[in-house]
């Protein structure tokens, strides 16, 4: 059968434009994104509620799709607590207007950007990503392909484009055509406290948790006690599980890993995916309280 790919997107564009209007309508964390559009209508036309859905995507429903790749998420950063509501609420209220309840939805995940800094600490970055993350577990015949080790800094998009599309036609081959093969790297699926130490458990495992490079030593976890203070931890792979423990957190309740805007990370399975950032915690963060 013959296959192709429609291309509807936008640079630098928010993620209520793609969102039908009755659908934001009808959701109270989108009635301010409504409101200030009603009070300032000016600026850049593009980034209005619903106007991408209605001009490029409501178009297309007649149209039978196998599945839907997303790449967004860079616009709503500052926003991001409000995405956990907004980015499901696009892919339900798509599957809706598709009449398709299982429509596969394939997305990535915003890739590392900007400096890296010497101590743990909040991150708007993370906490999107935390909201994609977030999405894939709450939402079935979803995918994520995760992107946190071949961003750069300096470049909001990442220069190994072959690498983004492999990841997501791993999830594609898996979900839609049925192949065989690890479609994903370690997601965080769980901890548990041992005594000093957190025992952190993965779904996606493979072949074997890897820590790539830097000697076999995993970076990128850190540790909290109940003062919610994170200390850099060592981290080590036992079995399918990571051990984390750090002598300036003697009694753990929250652990952390790759939570940064550009952070030094680096398990993986054997298969050569990464493992997505994640935390334990809920604790409110940067973007808690922006509408």
């Amino acid at each position: 059968m013959p296959v192709g790919l429609i291309d509807a997107s936008v640079a630098n564009t928010p993620i209520e434009a793609w969102i039908d209007r009755s659908a934001l309508g009808a959701t109270p964390a989108a009635a301010p994104i409504l409101t200030h559009w009603q009070l300032h209508p000016g600026g850049n036309p593009a980034r209005r509620p619903a106007v991408l859905y209605e001009k490029l995507v409501a178009p297309l429903i007649p149209s039978v799709l196998a599945g839907v790749v997303w790449y967004q998420g860079e616009s709503n950063v500052n926003r991001a607590q409000q995405y956990r509501t907004l980015f499901p609420l696009l892919i339900t209220s798509w599957r809706r207007a598709w009449r398709a309840p299982k429509l596969p939805f394939l997305f990535v995940q915003l890739p590392n950007l900007l400096r890296t800094r010497p101590e743990p600490g909040e991150s708007r970055w993370a906490e999107l990503r935390d909201a994609q993350l977030a999405t894939l577990r709450r939402l079935p015949h979803t995918g994520m392909a995760v992107t946190i080790d071949i961003g750069r800094g300096d470049n909001i998009h990442p220069p190994n484009k072959r690498e983004v599309a492999q990841r997501v036609w791993r999830w594609a081959a898996a979900m839609v055509y049925g192949r065989q093969g690890e479609p994903s790297g370690p997601l965080y699926s769980g901890v548990a406290r041992r005594g000093r130490s957190m025992q952190v458990s993965f779904d996606h495992v493979g072949g074997g948790l890897v820590a790539q490079g830097q000697d076999g030593l995993l970076q990128g976890f850190a540790l909290a006690g109940a003062d919610r203070r994170f200390h850099w931890a060592e981290a080590r792979i036992v079995g399918r599980r990571v051990e984390v423990h750090s002598p300036a957190v003697p009694r753990p309740v929250a652990v952390r890993y790759a939570w940064a805007d550009n952070p030094r990370c680096n398990l993986f399975n054997k298969e050569g995916l990464p493992a997505s950032p994640f935390r334990s915690d809920e604790w409110p963060g940067l973007t808690a309280d922006r509408r």
